[in-house]
């Protein structure tokens, strides 16, 4: 929790092969505390997470293919959304995601030239597009020119490069 929270109670299980009742008597040890998720889930995080009330800006971030905090949950519709099939393969592996708000909104590709481009997978606000183009021209001089591509490309990566190279 303290790494990759807030987390259901499934997912706890699943990470650690335990059963609902060591999970729930564990949460209880630590002093965990519900929290309501964006699909209505109860997730749990550590109370320390709890102390600052401010409102958490809604951040915006390119990660790569296979990253845990994409592939860490059993249940990821609370970030996910509709986009699964868009993002993750058959086996399950996750490819590009690109993040606003601590929700997955798209994926991203890096063109021959090494160009980082956002393919947004839905409707994106003004201000929530320009954060993710702003992380997409970071990402890109990050690279400079090194084009990176991974055999876990989403579906919808490969799609947009076999159209667009």
């Amino acid at each position: 929790l303290e790494r990759y929270g807030p987390g259901t109670e499934d997912d706890i299980v699943w990470w650690s092969g335990a059963t609902k009742s060591v999970v729930r008597t564990a949460l209880d040890d630590i002093g965990a505390e519900q929290v309501r998720l964006a699909d209505e889930q109860v997730g749990w995080v550590l109370p320390d997470d709890l102390e600052d009330s401010a409102p958490a800006k809604r951040g915006a971030a390119l990660l790569p293919a296979l990253d845990p905090t994409t592939m860490g949950w059993k249940d990821r519709s609370f970030f996910l959304g509709p986009h699964s099939p868009e993002i993750f393969d058959r086996n399950g592996n996750a490819g590009a995601t690109a993040w606003i708000g601590g929700r997955v909104v798209g994926t991203w590709v890096q063109t021959d030239e090494g160009t980082v481009v956002v393919l947004p997978l839905e409707e994106l606000a003004t201000g929530d597009r320009a954060a993710l183009d702003v992380e997409a021209t970071r990402l890109t001089a990050w690279l400079d020119g090194d084009v990176v591509r991974s055999v876990y490309a989403s579906p919808y990566a490969r799609a947009w490069l076999a159209r667009h190279g």
